[in-house]
Formats: C-alpha cells, structure tokens, sequence
C-alpha cells in the first residue's frame, strides 16, 4: 500500500471512525469566501440587487488520494417590489468514501438604515443534507471489527440556519450560523461509532479602499468557530485594478497560503481562481487547493452597473 493512501485511511478514521467518542462534522472551507457568502449565511441572498448565479469547485490537497473534493452552485435574488430576497443553493462535498449532497433555500428580509445607503438584513436557512457511506471501499483488516460498518445511502438530516449582515457600497459585516440542529448523522447502535452535525459560527467582514481611480484595495476576513475544533481564521488582501482584474494573497491561519485572481469580464460575468499551499506537514504529501468559481448576474433594465459591488 503506498502513502498516500495510508495516509488515506488515516483521514477516514479519524474523521468517520474514531473510538469511543462522537465525531463532530466540518463544514467545507472555501477560499473565496467573499463571493460565496449567501452558502454560510442566509441574510446575503438578493443584497446585490439582481439575480446571482454561482458556482464553485474546489480541489483540496490535489496527488492525495481520498482528498476532499467540492462543488458549490446558488441562485439567489431580490423580490420585485419588496424588501425580501430569495436563494436556493446546492452542495457536494466528497471525501475519501464519504459523499454528502445538501440542498438549501434561503429567505432575507433587508432594512434601508438611510445612512450612506446602508442596510441590514436578516435571513434564515433551511437545508436538507442527504449522506452517503461506501464502507465497502475500505480495507477491511478485520471483518468481524465492530467498526466495520454497512454502507450508508441517501440517509436525510433537516436543519435550519440564520444570519444577518449589514452592509453599503464599500464594506460588509456578517455573522451567520447556517445549521443550528446538532443531528447525528449516522449511529451503529454501539459506542463505536457516531458522527454528527455541530453548530458552526461565522464571522465575516470586508472593505474596499479606493486608492485612486484606477486602483482599490479590497481586505476581507472570516472566522469560523465550532466546538472541539481549532478557530479557524482567514484573512485576505485583494488589489482591484481597472474595476477589471483582482489580483490578492490570503492567509489561513496555520494551515495555508493562497494566491487569488478574478477577472471581471463584462458587467454582468466574473471567473475566479485561488491556489492554496499547505503550510502544515500535510503539505508534504500534496500539490496544495485549487478553486474555481464563476459569478453570471442578471441585471433588470432598471439596474445597471453604475456604482459597482466589490464583494
């Protein structure tokens, strides 16, 4: 067997298996966090005015065999002549022999504060998650091992979710819970072996400097927290040069480095991509994270870009 999938098979047990203690799930991580917003927090969906198509793929720890593996796709909209917004997103998240596919929509309300054009909305979140369990794909040393579980297929966990975000032109503050039910996802009958859900608390912000007209520098951060696993903090410093190209690093604290790029091909059509490079040992078994994403926006004849969003 070669290392990578010993390594492999050390991820699955440590994330699924475990001894005697109940696993708690992370949520998939993403580097540009900035632009998938409405996928952690709900209050995003129709902020930018218009209809916002989205979609992500991610690749992590690329050459490691079992290596988490996302894809991300969201439609979300403002309400015509109301102050509700609407989204609807689906999720698929791989890893090893674990495939999860979620499926949300998501409902804001929007207050105009009528100070420099600022709002604040609130949303909620409800999602369904459907999991899948190929035990069948492992290495069993020991078949009579009460670990050893049968495959799982299609087993559904309702949640729902909230989270509020204020925000104008130039600068956002958001802070979400997307699933507040802590569901087990799957349990034998015996202490072996269980893994549920665990409330995950995200913090997010961001601002746009505008250095001079052709240059604006654009810093943005997420924290996310959930208990029995390390803070999580990610910041990230973007250049937008000629409202076209972004060009910007991030930092993932003490676990990556990644480098950003967007360009911003009409009004209404934006393509991304960001590389992570592993700073932990990890990062000596695989060739780092690559992400994708593309963001098409519909604009009404009412609406066009003339005060352009940056986030």
């Amino acid at each position: 067997m070669n290392l990578s999938k010993h390594i492999q098979h050390i991820l699955i047990g440590i994330l699924m298996l475990g001894s005697t203690q109940v696993q708690a799930q992370q949520d998939p991580q993403y580097t540009n966090y900035m632009y998938n917003t409405v996928n952690i927090n709900p209050a995003y969906a129709g902020s930018r005015g218009s209809m916002s198509i989205f979609g992500l793929h991610r690749t992590q720890w690329v050459g490691l065999e079992g290596a988490p593996t996302t894809n991300s796709f969201s439609v979300n909209t403002p309400l015509k002549n109301s102050k509700l917004g609407l989204g609807v997103g689906y999720v698929n998240d791989r890893l090893g022999v674990i495939d999860e596919n979620t499926i949300s929509l998501d409902v804001s309300y929007t207050i105009d504060l009528n100070k420099k054009n600022s709002k604040l909305s609130f949303g909620v979140k409800g999602s369904m998650n459907l999991l899948n369990v190929s035990y069948s794909r492992l290495n069993k040393f020991d078949p009579n091992d009460p670990i050893v579980l049968t495959d799982i297929s299609n087993e559904a966990s309702p949640n729902i979710g909230a989270g509020v975000y204020w925000h104008n032109e130039k600068s956002y503050l958001g802070l979400s819970v997307p699933n507040f039910l802590e569901n087990d996802r799957f349990d034998n009958g015996t202490v072996y072996s269980s893994m549920n859900q665990r409330m995950h608390y995200y913090l997010m912000g961001g601002h746009v400097f505008e250095i001079n007209p052709m240059l604006k520098f654009k810093p943005a951060f997420l924290l996310k927290a959930v208990a029995g696993a390390p803070l999580q903090a990610d910041v990230t410093a973007n250049f937008l040069i000629h409202d076209k190209l972004t060009l910007g690093a991030a930092y993932r604290w003490d676990a990556a480095w990644s480098a950003l790029a967007g360009f911003q091909v009409t009004d209404g059509l934006m393509l991304g991509y960001s590389y992570d490079a592993e700073t932990t040992k990890l990062g000596r078994y695989n060739n780092g994270s690559h992400e994708l994403f593309v963001r098409f926006e519909l604009f009404n004849k009412y609406r066009r870009v003339n005060s352009p969003r940056f986030y």
